[in-house]
């Protein structure tokens, strides 16, 4: 049900059971704190359940991200829109060891490719706080540029809008 996407050096794909110690290591630590952590064990399953769950429920969802050859969890990435999103998000997440390989632009640049292939989403944006500046590039080197009008998901959220012109 998750498709999985390949690319140069990663893959893109659902969960495995091996990934979640690292992705509860994630939210326990600081490196969660632009994202809302850090978050307890239990708060931190509900969010990892859900990010997969979207696909079920809404056909898009999150990814593990992976390095392809000796395979090497690295992050999620993914789209996003829960009831209390005023619109549909992509975000990501990379572990400590990933971060500075360019792993999250290779990622961002093959989930949007999908996305856009496959999704009918009326717009597309990625909130984050304003202090974190390297998902902040990210997000601009992905196309994306901040939207002062937009409505952010928390407040005081930086709103980056995605050019997005989605599956006809």
């Amino acid at each position: 049900m998750i498709p999985e996407i390949v690319t140069e050096r990663l893959r893109l794909r659902g969960p495995r059971p091996a990934d979640i110690p690292q992705v509860m290591a994630f939210w326990a630590s600081d490196r969660s704190r632009f994202m809302g952590g850090p978050r307890t064990t239990a708060r931190a399953w509900e969010d990892y359940a859900a990010s997969f769950g979207s696909w079920v429920l809404a056909g898009f969802g999150s990814w593990a991200i992976e390095m392809r050859g000796p395979s090497r969890f690295l992050g999620m990435i993914g789209f996003a829109h829960p009831p209390h999103f005023p619109e549909p998000e992509i975000g990501w997440a990379l572990l400590d060891h990933a971060e500075g390989q360019g792993f999250a632009f290779e990622a961002g640049q093959a989930a949007l490719a999908w996305g856009r292939a496959n999704l009918r989403l009326p717009s597309l944006v990625s909130y984050m706080d304003p202090a974190n500046h390297r998902s902040r590039r990210l997000a601009e080197r992905l196309g994306a540029r901040p939207d002062p009008f937009a409505t952010p998901e928390e407040p005081g959220d930086l709103v980056m809008r995605h050019p997005f012109e989605g599956a006809r």
